[in-house]
């Protein structure tokens, strides 16, 4: 995959981001396209030899548009700074989400903003094996890839059901459970890029799974 390639072309539309532009670079944005659907299908293959509860996810069904949805958000421009794609997505979990952009690139992955369903069932889960969590995040590796959890919205009470004296309470209050870790240009323009994403992927899977499997259990 040429990132720089991919860059160059988000640099520019960033300056003409217009339909008008778009239309005029529709091939080059095309073959670009298709050249980082090639790339994740070839990552989605990786993570699935590493991974035996991979779900795979083929880069075409991964990858997200490139136009904002300007009915909810009227003020965006009308299309995205980055390409965006999530892998291991089985229905009703959260996936490893990758995101290449002129402004800012990163992989993430957990839940965001879970519906009320969904949030109880991790919040559940915290209820009965938290410390498994805690010992996750805690460990030194993870807090060196991600720092903490993705800072949210956080209720200011306990949630319904629990006290304020909870052991966890402090997690059991967050309204997203996520992680981010950030990239640069330069690594993402690096021979093993790749390499890199395959270790940040190791490090979020037992995070990632511990909430998959309150959702799904």
């Amino acid at each position: 995959m040429n990132f720089k390639k991919l860059f160059d072309f988000l640099g520019e539309l960033e300056k003409n981001n217009s339909k008008v532009w778009m239309d005029i670079n529709r091939k080059r944005y095309k073959e670009i396209r298709a050249e980082f659907i090639s790339w994740l299908d070839d990552l989605d293959n990786t993570l699935a030899d590493i991974d035996k509860y991979y779900y795979r996810t083929p880069g075409k069904k991964g990858i997200n548009r490139i136009n904002n949805n300007l009915m909810y958000h009227p003020h965006k421009p009308v299309y995205k700074d980055h390409f965006g794609a999530g892998l291991d997505k089985a229905p009703g979990t959260g996936d490893f989400y990758i995101q290449i952009g002129i402004n800012e690139s990163l992989l993430a992955g957990g839940i965001w903003r879970p519906e009320p369903k969904s949030l109880r069932s991790i919040r559940d889960a915290i209820d009965y094996n938290g410390e498994v969590l805690i010992k996750i995040i805690n460990k030194d590796s993870f807090k060196e890839s991600f720092g903490s959890l993705y800072i949210d919205e956080k209720l200011k009470g306990a949630p319904k059901g629990f006290t304020k004296e909870h052991p966890y309470i402090d997690l059991l209050r967050n309204k997203s459970y996520a992680v981010v870790h950030q990239l640069s240009r330069d690594q993402v323009l690096s021979n093993d890029f790749k390499e890199i994403v395959i270790k940040v992927y190791r490090e979020m899977l037992p995070f990632r799974r511990y909430l998959n499997n309150a959702l799904t259990v």
